[in-house]
């Protein structure tokens, strides 16, 4: 079996064959220690952590940056000039008034990405093949440019659906630009699936949001291969993680991002315990950051990968928090054949749950099914339900432009 593109990759950027774990983290290490020296000299936001680490275990001992420091001082994070920035993405977290977390990119940043990218996508699109996107498009380097440059550099041709599109509107992009390749949220390649069948696609990437084991199974079974799963995150550089033809974990670009498991107390849990994804992106030009707890709940795969890469795997990824109950939903949910989508709101103790089906499911079955789903994994039935069930059209879109999350209202 081929070793992942990551191995090539880290060859190419670094000039050393990751042949042993110890080489790896010295690496890292290295790197590490350059981005220490540059913060104490510049005052930086980091200008009180050591200059200088002996070990890389020696990182447990540092300070956490939590999503609120990102908000009150990413721009003390920026370690560049503005001039020198190609890219900011702005978000606006819940519960927030004042500014969002922003996140800064370079040119060089970016491009790190699209390699990245280039390294997951050249595992199953190849040239002359098109590949449907749906991603979000957001300008020069956002996600879906990022990925449409990737697939471009690989000979092939991407066909940029982005979000918000009708099922109808993605039907007939299926069957008249004949795409191999699909790259999406999970949910919406299932929907499709489910409505119309795989038709030319042969091969899938599903990033962007958790991907429960009913949604993988069923995409697989439907498409009669294998998902090819992704993970990054904004503050990665929107690229993180890829899978290998083992199909076991997703290979962490691990010269640009140093990855620790910890548990609720903040202490380090071992290889194969899952615990919260704490990242040091020691590979960004722009704003490196230092022991970032990301909210995402993961663990790295113990021992060496079965393509013979040493490079460390994550396992499947979700958000902590009220994303497990939504995880265990979508398993129980998505689990019922007839399903095309659904969206959950809470008001209180009441919920409102509203679903799309195939056209010939029956509706009054399928609304006893998903009430005894949520009756079984959130524990409100009768009165404290309202279920709207309806036949999925041409017109409807997915009930999620993004990721998915219920709404607690």
């Amino acid at each position: 079996m081929q070793k992942s593109r990551i191995d090539q990759l880290i060859i190419e950027q670094e000039g050393m064959v990751p042949s042993s774990r110890e080489e790896v983290e010295a690496l890292q290490l290295k790197k590490l220690n350059e981005l220490l020296e540059r913060e104490e000299k510049r005052g930086g936001f980091y200008k009180n952590l050591p200059s200088s680490l002996s070990a890389l275990k020696e990182l447990e001992d540092l300070p956490f940056t939590t999503e609120e420091d990102l908000i009150k001082n990413g721009n003390r994070m920026v370690v560049l000039s503005q001039a020198e920035i190609s890219k900011v993405i702005s978000e606006q977290t819940s519960g927030t008034t004042g500014a969002g977390k922003r996140v800064f990119y370079t040119e060089e940043d970016c491009l790190h990405t699209i390699r990245l990218f280039e390294a997951g996508l050249g595992e199953f699109v190849f040239p002359g093949n098109k590949t449907l996107i749906c991603m979000p498009y957001s300008g020069p380097f956002g996600l879906g440019e990022l990925i449409s440059a990737a697939i471009r550099n690989l000979g092939a041709e991407p066909v940029e659906a982005g979000i918000g599109k009708t099922f109808g509107e993605l039907k007939e992009i299926l069957e008249t630009e004949k795409p191999e390749t699909f790259v999406g949220m999970p949910v919406v390649l299932l929907g499709l699936l489910r409505l119309y069948g795989k038709g030319s696609l042969k091969r899938a990437l599903v990033s962007g949001d958790a991907c429960p084991e009913v949604v993988i199974e069923e995409c697989e079974r439907i498409l009669g291969a294998k998902l090819w799963p992704h993970y990054g995150s904004r503050e990665m550089g929107l690229g993180g993680a890829i899978c290998c033809p083992a199909h076991e974990g997703m290979h962490l670009r691990e010269n640009h991002v140093i990855a620790e498991i910890v548990d609720e107390r903040g202490k380090r849990v071992p290889d194969g315990t899952f615990g919260e994804l704490v990242i040091t992106t020691i590979g960004m030009q722009a704003q490196p950051l230092v022991r970032y707890k990301t909210g995402d709940r993961t663990r790295i795969l113990p021992g060496r990968c079965p393509c013979g890469s040493y490079v460390v795997r994550l396992d499947e990824v979700a958000r902590i928090g009220a994303s497990g109950q939504m995880r265990k939903l979508d398993n129980q949910m998505f689990a019922i054949k007839e399903l095309v989508d659904y969206r959950v709101s809470w008001f209180g103790e009441t919920a409102d749950l509203e679903a799309l089906c195939l056209p010939e499911a029956d509706i009054e079955i399928l609304e006893r099914k998903i009430r005894q789903s949520m009756e079984e994994v959130a524990g409100v039935a009768g009165e404290k339900l309202q279920v709207q069930v309806r036949a999925a059209k041409d017109e409807n879109r997915p009930l999620y432009a993004a990721k998915r999350r219920i709404q607690d209202q």
